[in-house]
């Protein structure tokens, strides 16, 4: 039976969890998502393990922070003025506001904390510095 490689188009089920068993992503109910493995469309963690998988296999694999979205970053936990941030915005612990950086691309960013004078900011993905269990099923080698 033909076993996955790169360069392989793929159709693939998964579910995600955390350490905990805290669900943070899965295709139950839906299509399988389709890859091509060495396109980096995935974290490559997840691409590596689909390399020697065979169609129908299912196998469960865990990875650490560095092949899924890295450690956690502190200097992308910055402290700005709470001016910096529009009044209509009304701020909560753990709500995620969008912004750009320098060269105007798009960045999600985690308020961490904030009080009348400051705000601070996690621009970490929210996966950053966790340890990561993917249940991976080969739904389908793609001819």
């Amino acid at each position: 039976m033909k076993q996955a490689d790169t360069g392989d188009t793929v159709l693939v089920h998964y579910r995600g969890t955390l350490a905990d068993g805290t669900e943070f992503d899965s295709s139950a109910g839906g299509d399988p998502i389709k890859l091509t493995i060495g396109e980096r469309q995935v974290i490559p963690g997840f691409e590596n393990a689909l390399v020697g998988m065979a169609q129908g296999e299912t196998k469960s694999i865990t990875l650490e922070p560095e092949d899924a979205y890295g450690p956690h970053s502190p200097k992308l936990v910055q402290t700005v003025e709470r001016a910096r941030i529009p009044d209509e915005i009304d701020l909560a612990a753990g709500m995620a506001l969008q912004a750009s950086d320098a060269q105007g691309n798009p960045m999600r960013l985690v308020v961490v904390e904030f009080n009348t004078e400051t705000v601070t900011l996690d621009a970490n993905h929210p996966l950053a510095g966790k340890a990561l269990t993917f249940e991976l099923t080969l739904a389908e080698l793609v001819e």
